[in-house]
C-alpha cells in the first residue's frame, strides 16, 4: 500500500511555482496577484482563506483579501465582482462559497471574468475542460489528477466510481477520469444519494473516488483488494482534544488501507493539493 502524500507533493509543487516567480520578479516584472472574496465570518472559510493567502505569501504571489460583510446586497457584491474583472493588477480571484442564502450563488459566479475564475467555477471553463481545451480546472480535482499522476498511477482502462454529484468535484473528476489522457481513460461511473446498488459498484471498482462527505463511509468490505482510494471527504468530527474535533474523510482509513493499492489519507492528501492548484491556475492566469 502507498500512501499518496498530498502535503508533500502540495510543497513540492509551491517550491516549482516559488521558483519560477523568483525569476520573473528578478527580471524585473510584477508578481502574480490572486484575490479572494468572502462575503460574512462563517469559520470554516475564513480558515480556509486565511491559508490561501499564507500559501500566496510562500510562493511570493501578492495577494488581496476582500472581506465584506454579510449584510451585503446581492447587486453591491455583484459591482464588486466587476470592479475585479476590470482590476487589471488582478490576474486571478475566488469568491468563497458559501455565499449568504438571500444571494443567488450561481448569479454571482457567472459574473465572473472566465479568464480570471481560478476556480474553474464558470460554465465557460467547465466546458472546455469536459472538451479537453486549455482552461482553468476546478482546483481539487485537478489536485487529484496531479497526485495520481506525480505518483505514477496507472488508469487507463480500470473502472473508476466516483461517489458523489457536486459541481465542484463530483461532476468534474469524473469528466476528467474519463477523458483520452493519462491519468484518465478509465471507465466511469457516478453515483450519488439517488443510487440503489452504491455498495454493489464500489465493489466493483478499481479506484474509487469519494466526495460524500459522510464520515467513515467506505468500509473494508466495500472495496475489492488493490482498489486505489481517493478521499476527498472532510468532516468535523467532536472528539476530546484541544480543538474539540477531528477531521474525519469518507473513509475508513485504518482497516480500508490494508486492502488498497493507493490511498490519499485525510487529512493531508487531497486537501493541501486543492491550494496548490489554485496557486498553479493563478500562474497560469498571470501567463495569460
Amino acid at each position: 500500500m502507498i500512501i499518496l502524500d498530498g502535503k508533500k507533493t502540495s510543497a513540492d509543487i509551491k517550491d516549482e511555482i516559488a521558483s519560477e516567480v523568483k525569476s520573473i520578479t528578478l527580471s524585473g516584472d510584477r508578481p502574480p496577484h490572486l484575490a479572494a472574496l468572502i462575503v460574512g465570518n462563517d469559520g470554516a472559510s475564513l480558515t480556509y482563506v486565511g491559508s490561501k493567502v499564507k500559501a500566496c505569501e510562500k510562493v511570493g504571489f501578492d495577494s488581496t483579501l476582500l472581506s465584506l460583510p454579510e449584510s451585503i446586497s446581492e447587486q453591491e457584491l455583484l459591482n464588486k465582482v466587476y470592479e475585479l474583472n476590470n482590476d487589471d493588477k488582478i490576474d486571478g480571484y475566488i469568491v468563497q462559497l458559501p455565499l449568504p442564502k438571500h444571494i443567488d450563488t450561481q448569479k454571482v459566479l457567472m459574473a465572473v471574468d472566465p479568464k480570471k475564475d481560478v476556480d474553474g467555477f464558470h460554465p465557460t471553463n467547465f466546458g472546455k475542460m469536459a472538451l479537453k481545451l486549455p482552461t482553468f480546472i476546478s482546483a481539487t480535482p485537478n489536485g487529484i489528477m496531479e497526485l495520481l499522476k506525480r505518483y505514477k498511477v496507472s488508469t487507463e482502462g480500470k473502472h473508476t466510481v466516483v461517489i458523489g454529484r457536486s459541481d465542484i468535484v463530483g461532476k468534474p473528476i469524473s469528466i476528467l477520469m474519463g477523458l483520452k489522457t493519462n491519468p484518465g481513460n478509465s471507465t466511469v461511473t457516478l453515483v450519488h444519494s439517488r443510487t440503489n446498488n452504491i455498495e454493489d459498484l464500489i465493489k466493483q471498482a478499481d479506484i474509487v473516488i469519494s466526495a460524500l462527505g459522510v464520515p467513515n463511509f467506505i468500509k473494508d468490505y466495500m472495496i475489492k483488494d488493490g482498489a486505489i482510494i481517493i478521499d476527498v471527504g472532510i468532516t468535523r468530527v467532536p472528539d476530546d482534544s484541544v480543538k474539540g474535533y477531528k477531521i474525519v474523510g469518507d473513509v475508513d482509513f485504518e482497516n480500508v488501507s490494508k486492502k488498497s493499492s493507493f490511498i490519499t489519507p485525510v487529512p493531508g492528501g487531497v486537501g493541501p493539493m486543492t491550494i496548490a492548484m489554485l496557486l498553479t491556475n493563478t500562474l497560469q492566469a498571470y501567463k495569460n
